[in-house]
């Protein structure tokens, strides 16, 4: 697994949403787009911060910044979070990991010294180009929103 780089291209992906869409990086050329990894539907830390996106998704879209959050969770479970958070953006459904793995997110964590695999919450920002401008990793999901928007100064 290679570690991801500023400058570099962004893996390309093919991945449905949580309406069963086939949803393609290079469908975003042109735009710039925040890819966002959490680890599960509906748990706190990931409503937050899912819901801080939802909040300030006028200001992204003002600024022409595609919103695309991703986790190994299901279409079904997808759909559900939208539902009940209102969330505008979509949702990729990462089930086999595949996007995960490439994106070097799912890594070994510890919680009460039990070791397991999980998806580290981080952020990628990919420019017009298809390139990485930015990696935000240990993201806070509190504020996360307005710390990327700050990298978009008008």
């Amino acid at each position: 697994m290679v570690k991801l780089e500023i400058g570099k291209k962004a893996p390309e992906f093919s991945i449905k949403d949580q309406d069963g869409n086939l949803i393609r990086l290079s469908d975003y050329k042109g735009k710039n787009v925040v890819l966002y990894f959490y680890p599960k539907d509906d748990t706190p830390g990931c409503t937050k911060e899912a819901c801080n996106f939802r909040d300030s998704f006028s200001v992204f879209k003002r600024k022409g910044i595609e919103v695309i959050g991703v986790s190994k969770d299901n279409e079904k479970s997808h759909k559900k979070f939208i539902e009940k958070y209102n969330l505008p953006f979509r949702l990729l459904a990462d089930e086999k990991g595949e996007l995960c793995e490439r994106y070097c997110v799912w890594v070994e964590k510890s919680l009460y010294g039990r070791k397991y695999m999980g998806i580290a919450r981080t952020t990628f920002l990919i420019d017009k180009k298809g390139n990485i401008k930015h990696i935000f990793e240990n993201v806070n999901p509190e504020q996360h929103d307005k710390e990327i928007l700050n990298m978009f100064k008008d």
